[in-house]
């Protein structure tokens, strides 16, 4: 367990010292605040650049309202104040809110199913955000350059390419040694973008009173048509903002609370403010307002920090993306893939290569494809406002029936918020055509890997249920008249608890030995993050040295069978690692015509299974002490 995973287990107690809070606070701003901090190098001018807002005072003023009331409402009110209060065992994020609303409603199950259905499709438009934000954060941070000199515009593709080529190549080193420089460096930018909108705001203080709710109502009131258009641009203000619950696990809530109320949101107020100011000042500052609020000789200084932001926000996402993926895979919607880890101290640092060079591979189509910051903006926002909707949807089941509130209360805490979402989700629709395809492709495709992966392994199980033998009787049966047994201990892995493991069918059938000792153990992951240590295992004996074991994990827990199983040592079964054997069934998948899934999907989880990571190295065995029995099943 990582410092951070302790002190939030900890439960922010009383006893946690000012510094520790500090340091998380640190943290916080560094990992969670780093998306969304980024998002002053772009949003205004992706409003005001569109064309469809008139240029005039009354309408900066409205629109810098809207600003503010919609970091207000979608960050201060819904996340900070009532998301955050759905943890799952002190863990944030969608997949943590699909398991609670999912347990919540467990007694419904076609309800169940459908939430199910609904959150996982939000995971995948997770991977299509974590393509676009590098994207277009580190490509709004080069185009800095042009500002300085036009003659640099031919070197931001190029330039932006080689930087997110060097931060996806540093991934496999881990992130213990630089992530200690994030919050610092996150701090002095929000700390420069503040000093920036002040020295503007200073100039117009006026500019100030657009805080006031009544510009927003009044510019939406007069505009209503363009309001709609420009929310899709809006909404760029709060990207990222899902952030803050995916990482409640890491930090808890007091430090993200903390970190936004007293850095962040003052922050993003001064320097949109500012940029306001600017424009009243200098309309033709439009094309960029961020970089011409800095004066020359800062320029290229603040090209170079702004570069630095927007890579550790990237990296923020990259890191989320390898958890949520090994999340995904233990609630069985993904195959096994390579995990390694890159810290002996935090479990939680992991690096996935497919993963890792996959995004990459997407984020340069990306980056060739739309080729500015303007253009992927309109990609950007479908897949951040569905998620979003889909996360207070979510949190309506879990306020009433996980918290058990009066239906009325639940419908006016979160619909309130369905409304905002939807108005943003709905502007966002008119960008699809403009590039919002683009993420709903990769979230598409990906949801269709999951469902095909999670309903070919039930089929999987179907199959090999109408196949088996119970383990009980078959025990009875082979003791009859045993075969030879020979020293040492035999761990027979099946999916299916009670019936017999074709591993353990082939080894009678070609070695005709039974070992001293047979565990037959079943490897179980449940819709909760973490599940205790004590809780890890349970077992019952069946007689003649064997024993039936299941072995238990949640969605956050690092899978070790070998550890789990020492926790028989004292009830009868004492293993010992040098003479232990882990048997394991090699399934291969026939496709066949008729009935389970359509064709093509059956081919697809065919490779898919094919392809997967062996169990023995997701399970960390002993890799000179795996025996890998084939068989094959037809679905």
């Amino acid at each position: 367990m990582s410092v951070l995973e302790s002190a939030n287990a900890a439960g922010e107690s009383v006893s946690a010292t000012k510094s520790s809070l500090t340091a998380l606070t640190l943290g916080a701003i560094g990992v969670v605040y780093g998306d969304i901090g980024t998002s002053v190098l772009y949003a205004v001018k992706e409003v005001f650049g569109s064309g469809h807002v008139p240029f005039t005072r009354e309408n900066i003023f409205g629109i810098l309202s809207i600003f503010f009331w919609t970091l207000t409402t979608i960050v201060s009110l819904k996340y900070v104040s009532l998301v955050l209060r759905a943890d799952n065992h002190g863990e944030g994020g969608l997949v943590a809110m699909l398991a609670l609303a999912s347990q919540s409603v467990k007694d419904r199950p076609e309800l169940r199913r459908r939430l199910l259905m609904v959150g996982i499709f939000g995971t995948c438009l997770f991977y299509g955000d974590g393509v676009i934000t590098p994207a277009i954060s580190v490509l709004s941070a080069v185009e800095g350059l042009e500002v300085i000199s036009p003659a640099f515009k031919r070197y931001v593709i190029p330039l932006t390419l080689v930087i997110l080529f060097g931060l996806f190549a540093v991934q496999k080193r881990g992130t213990a040694g630089i992530g200690q420089f994030f919050g610092p460096i996150t701090l002095v930018w929000f700390a420069v973008i503040s000093v920036l909108g002040v020295y503007h705001i200073a100039t117009n203080p006026t500019i100030l009173w657009a805080m006031s709710p009544h510009y927003a109502v009044k510019f939406i009131w007069d505009f209503p048509g363009i309001t709609f258009i420009i929310l899709g641009a809006v909404v760029l203000c709060v990207t990222g903002g899902e952030a803050l619950y995916a990482d409640m696990g890491h930090f808890g809530k007091k430090p993200i609370r903390l970190a936004w109320f007293s850095v962040v949101m003052p922050s993003l107020t001064l320097n949109y403010f500012g940029q306001g100011a600017l424009l009243l000042a200098d309309p033709e500052a439009v094309k960029n307002p961020f970089f011409m609020m800095a004066p020359d000789w800062a320029l290229l200084p603040l090209v170079i920090l702004a570069t630095m932001a927007t890579v550790i926000a990237s990296q923020a996402l990259i890191s989320g993306a390898f958890s949520v993926t090994k999340q995904v895979i233990q609630l069985g919607y993904l195959p096994r893939l390579q995990v390694l880890h890159t810290s002996e101290k935090d479990m939680g640092q992991i690096y996935m290569p497919f993963v890792n060079w996959g995004l990459f591979v997407l984020i340069v189509l990306a980056v060739g494809m739309f080729r500015s910051s303007s253009n992927l903006a309109g990609a950007y926002g479908i897949a951040v406002c569905t998620d979003m909707l889909i996360t207070t949807v979510l949190t309506f089941y879990v306020v009433r029936y996980s918290w058990n509130y009066p239906l009325a209360l639940c419908i006016g805490a979160t619909g309130f918020f369905f409304i905002v979402d939807f108005a943003f989700w709905s502007s966002n629709l008119m960008k699809l055509f403009d590039g919002g395809w683009f993420p709903l492709v990769i979230g598409g495709a990906i949801f269709t890997l999951m469902i095909t992966w999670h309903d070919g392994r039930n089929l999987m199980r179907q199959a090999a249920h109408a196949d088996a033998f119970k383990l009980t009787d078959f025990l009875d049966a082979v003791f009859l008249a045993p075969p030879a047994r020979v020293d040492g201990t035999a761990v027979f892995l099946t999916a299916e608890s009670g019936n017999v493991p074709n591993a353990f069918l082939h080894n009678l059938k070609h070695n005709k030995v039974l070992h001293r000792q047979n565990l037959f153990v079943t490897v179980r992951s449940h819709e909760v993050p973490w599940i205790g240590l004590d809780e890890h295992l349970s077992f019952d004996s069946l007689g003649h040295d064997c024993w039936q074991v299941t072995v238990n994990y949640g969605f956050k827990n690092d899978p070790d069978l070998p550890k789990a199983l020492e926790k028989l040592k004292g009830h009868g079964c004492e293993l010992d690692p040098m003479s232990t054997s882990y048997f394991l069934s090699r399934d291969i998948v026939i496709p066949t015509i008729g009935g389970g899934m359509a064709q093509w999907r059956e081919k697809l989880f065919a490779t898919m299974h094919h392809n997967a990571s062996a169990a023995a190295e997701f399970l960390k065995l002993p890799t000179n002490a795996v025996v890998e029995l084939g068989s094959k099943i037809e679905i």
